[in-house]
């Protein structure tokens, strides 16, 4: 069975590392053979995240992507990240996607609002509903989260599966204990934009704690160089040390605002955290409210002054932080891992190109 997957990006983008390509060994023991074909490349990201703006011809990606579209023979499923084309109209988009192949589309955040609640007028007439579209026309809509899904209902989707972002528990484990000696971290990952935007101004509010308690913030990704600069550590993110960075923390969080962007988000740095046994703090938005139960595997905090309460509750007691980061463990073993989430994903694609094949 061939599946063609139109991914966002290549390994580099975490959205399609995470949603799709951590797949691709268990969909081979499953005897699906997936060829991907990203519409991005690393340049393309590599430029965006050092913020030199994103190299290379839109057009050409485009030619790229359609090129993929028409290929022949054409495979038993298309598994599509968002959408084929990003900012073209989906009756253009469907026309060039391959008659009769069932189509398995998937969503981590809410793409559908960078359209819908776009500042242009023209913009929101001609795409406001471009994601309805794709979600409608595919034979299974996978989503991380249930705002996605009532979302994927509502534009008329045949089938939907809450599928979250998991991890690989062969790539996460707990570290061993830290010695007493050691600077205790609050950690945060992410990028360079979501940095300045979502965790910077919690690093602010928690600053006095952290000068108080002689703790370092440690923000993976939020640029491209390393720098120490006060309570501020600041180190690069690759794929390769992103678990260890985490395993040396002993504190995860994950500061979002209300909105409905974030309503869409799924939450993957909280399981991060907990993989590696860290307990974690949390705003109560959106996924963020099932994975994190408030004084057992961490704390949901929305105020500023919540924030610093559980921090500061963290960080002077490290019995509470190992039960915390033993019980965030156990629930990713249970519910947000690779090995759980691999075999169901396998046998969903497989379903929706049967049926494909039978029509």
């Amino acid at each position: 069975m061939n599946i063609l997957l139109l991914s966002r990006y290549t390994r580099l983008g975490a959205s399609s590392r995470l949603r799709s390509m951590q797949y691709l060994h268990a969909l081979t023991r499953e005897g699906l053979h997936v060829q991907v074909a990203p519409f991005f490349d690393d340049a393309y990201l590599e430029a965006l995240y050092s913020r030199k703006g994103a190299p290379g011809s839109t057009m050409g990606y485009m030619l790229r992507r359609v090129r993929h579209m028409r290929r022949h023979p054409a495979p038993d499923l298309i598994w599509l990240e968002k959408e084929a084309l990003p900012w073209i109209p989906w009756l253009i988009e469907r026309a060039l996607l391959p008659r009769g192949v069932p189509i398995v589309s998937d969503y981590d955040d809410a793409i559908f609002h960078r359209y819908d609640q776009h500042q242009r007028v023209a913009v929101r007439v001609a795409l406001g509903r471009k994601i309805e579209g794709v979600m409608a026309a595919s034979n299974l809509v996978m989503v991380g989260n249930q705002y996605l899904a009532d979302h994927a209902w509502r534009s008329g989707a045949k089938r939907v599966e809450t599928i979250p972002t998991v991890v690989d528990l062969e790539a996460y484990d707990v570290h061993p204990a830290k010695k007493s000696s050691d600077t205790t971290r609050i950690g945060w990952i992410g990028t360079p934009h979501t940095w300045k935007e979502l965790a910077h101004p919690i690093h602010t509010v928690l600053e006095p704690l952290l000068k108080q308690n002689q703790a370092l913030f440690r923000a993976v990704g939020a640029a491209m160089q390393p720098e120490t600069v006060g309570s501020l550590e600041i180190l690069p993110w690759t794929e390769d040390t992103e678990v260890s960075l985490i395993q040396n923390m002993d504190i995860g969080v994950m500061p979002l605002p209300e909105t409905p962007w974030t309503r869409g988000k799924c939450g993957y740095k909280l399981i991060q955290y907990m993989a590696c046994g860290l307990p974690v703090v949390a705003s109560p938005v959106g996924v963020n409210c099932e994975i994190v139960e408030h004084g057992v595997n961490g704390f949901l905090a929305e105020t500023n002054e919540e924030w610093r309460s559980a921090v500061e509750t963290l960080l002077s007691d490290a019995d509470l932080r190992r039960r915390m980061g033993a019980a965030g463990r156990k629930k990713v073993e249970d519910s947000y891992s690779l090995q759980v989430w691999g075999p169901r994903v396998a046998q969903m694609l497989r379903q929706v190109a049967d049926e494909g094949q039978k029509v």
